[in-house]
C-alpha cells in the first residue's frame, strides 16, 4: 500500500529550480527516502521528466558506498550530468552519512589552529559547488543525529531550503487505516504514525517494531554521534520525558528525575546537553512558555513533546496511557506540522482571597503564533458541566485581549461557540482539518 503524502510533494515542487538545495529532514523512519525516490520522482514521470534526467545516490545503499566520499560523489554527478542542455534531478539519500577528506595539497603546519577544519572537503563544499550549475536541481536528505537540521541550514547559508518531514498525520493515517474515524483516533493514539507500524497489522509486530526504532535506531545514533560513554542517562531521561509529556520542566528538575530513575547523580549540564541531543534527533519538541500579560518568556522553563505516540508508549511499554496528555501532545505536534510557532501560555492574575490578595497563575495550553495573529488553544477531554466549562475556559477570558480563542475537546464534536466568542471543536474534526484555525 502506498500512502499519498499530498502535502509534501507540493511543498518540494512549489521549490525545485529556486536555485538552491532542497534539504528534506525529520526524524529516522517517518518516510522521507519514499517521499523523494517514489512520491516526488513519480510526479516529476507523470510530467514528462524522463528516466535519464535522474541522478539517484543512495549513501546507505552497497552499491554507493564508495559515493560517501565527497570527491567521488562530486566526480559522479559530474559523469551523469554533462549535457548542458538537459535539466537534471539530483537526489542523494543519507548525505549524513557523507565523510569529510583531508585536502593533501596544503601544508598543515601553515594553518592556524581554528581554521583546520577548512583543510577537508565535506559534502556541504561539493553541493555548494553543484548547486551553481544551473542545470541540477538537488535534493539531499539528512537522518537526525548525523546531520542535524541547524548544522545543515548554516552551512548551506542561504543556499539551502529545508523541508521538515513528520510521521504520519492522523489525516493521512485514517486515509489509509480503513477504521471509523473514532476508531482510527483510538489506534492513532496508542501506535503513532510512523509508516511501516501503520501499514503493519499484527499489533505484536507493531509493538516490536516501536521499541526496536528507539533502542537499535535512535539511541544508537546519539550514542554514536556524540560519543557517549554509555546510554543509561539518555535512556532515563526519555523515561522521564515521556512520562510526564506536556508537563513544565526544567533540566535540573529533570536531572533529579533521571537521577532516581538511575539511582545514582547526574548533572544539570548534563542533562541540558542531552535534551539537545535529543531535540536534534527530533524525538522531542520543546515548547516555550509565555507569560501573556507580561509578554515576556520564562527562562528554562519549558514543555517537551514527543515527535510521536507510538514510539513514547513503546518507549514506556504502552504502560501510561493518560488520555488527556495523549490529547495535548497530539494536538501540539499536529500545530508544529501545520508551520505555526507554538508557545505555552500564562495568565498571571491577582485576586483577593479571604481578604489578602494572592497572584495565581492560570495555564493556556497553546499560544499559536503566525506573524501578527494570534489564537489561544486549551484542550480538554470534556466540557460537561458548567464547572468544567468554566475551569476550562477560565484562562482564556482572563487573557487580556481578543485574539481568537479554541478549546478542543475529545471526539467529533461539531463547532460550536458560546456567548462569550470561544469556539468548541472535536479532536476530530480539527485533525481533519474540517475547521480552519485561519490564521
Amino acid at each position: 500500500m502506498i500512502i499519498k503524502r499530498d502535502h509534501y510533494v507540493e511543498a518540494l515542487l512549489s521549490k525545485r529550480w529556486n536555485g538552491k538545495v532542497k534539504i528534506i529532514t525529520g526524524i529516522r523512519r517517518c518516510g522521507k527516502s519514499f517521499l523523494l525516490s517514489t512520491l516526488y520522482k513519480r510526479h516529476l514521470k507523470t510530467e514528462g521528466v524522463t528516466d535519464d534526467c535522474f541522478v539517484e545516490i543512495a549513501l546507505d545503499k552497497k552499491a554507493d558506498l564508495k559515493y560517501r566520499n565527497p570527491n567521488e560523489l562530486y566526480k559522479y554527478v559530474l559523469s551523469r550530468t554533462q549535457d548542458a542542455e538537459k535539466n537534471y534531478y539530483v537526489f542523494i539519500d543519507e548525505i549524513q552519512l557523507s565523510f569529510k577528506v583531508k585536502n593533501g595539497d596544503v601544508d598543515e603546519s601553515v594553518v592556524p589552529e581554528e581554521d583546520r577544519d577548512m583543510l577537508y572537503t565535506t559534502f556541504y563544499d561539493i553541493l555548494n559547488d553543484l548547486i551553481a550549475r544551473s542545470n541540477l536541481d538537488i535534493y539531499v536528505t539528512g537522518s537526525n543525529s548525523k546531520m542535524l537540521s541547524r548544522d545543515i541550514v548554516t552551512n548551506f547559508r542561504d543556499r539551502g531550503t529545508e523541508i521538515k518531514v513528520y510521521p504520519l498525520s492522523f489525516k493521512e493515517f485514517h486515509s489509509v487505516s480503513g477504521l471509523e474515524k473514532a476508531d482510527a483516533l483510538e489506534e492513532y493514539l496508542m501506535f503513532g504514525g510512523m509508516p511501516l507500524a501503520v501499514l503493519e497489522k499484527d499489533e505484536a509486530e507493531k509493538r516490536r517494531y516501536l521499541k526496536g526504532l528507539h533502542k537499535n535506531v535512535y539511541i544508537k545514533d546519539i550514542v554514536e554521534r556524540y560519543k557517549l560513554k554509555d546510554d543509561e542517562v539518555l535512556e532515563a531521561l526519555i523515561d522521564s520525558l515521556s512520562s510526564a509529556v506536556g508537563s513544565l520542566t526544567n533540566p535540573h528538575k529533570l536531572a533529579n528525575t533521571a537521577g532516581t530513575l538511575m539511582r545514582r547523580n547526574t548533572s544539570d549540564h548534563t542533562i541540558k546537553n542531552y535534551l539537545d541531543y535529543l531535540e536534534d534527533a527530533f524525538l522531542f519538541v520543546s515548547a516555550k512558555r509565555y507569560d501573556i500579560k507580561g509578554k515576556r518568556y520564562f527562562e528554562n522553563t519549558q514543555k517537551y513533546y514527543s515527535m510521536d505516540l507510538g514510539l513514547r508508549n513503546a518507549k514506556l511499554n504502552f504502560r501510561q496511557q493518560e488520555k488527556s496528555h495523549l490529547m495535548e501532545n497530539m494536538i501540539f505536534i499536529e500545530l508544529v506540522r501545520r508551520g505555526y510557532n507554538v508557545d505555552v501560555g500564562m495568565v498571571e492574575l491577582t485576586r483577593v482571597k479571604d481578604g489578602k490578595r494572592q497572584q495565581s497563575q492560570y495555564e493556556i495550553d497553546f499560544v499559536v503564533n503566525m506573524g501578527r495573529e494570534r489564537i489561544y488553544i486549551q484542550s480538554a477531554l470534556n466540557v460537561d458541566t458548567e464547572d468544567k466549562r468554566s475551569q476550562e475556559t477560565f484562562s482564556l477570558k482572563n487573557s487580556g485581549d481578543f485574539f481568537r480563542k479554541i478549546v478542543i475537546l475529545d471526539g467529533n464534536v461539531k463547532a460550536w461557540t458560546d456567548e462569550d466568542g470561544i469556539m468548541y471543536v472535536g479532536v476530530i474534526p480539527f485533525l481533519l482539518e474540517e475547521v480552519s484555525l485561519n490564521l
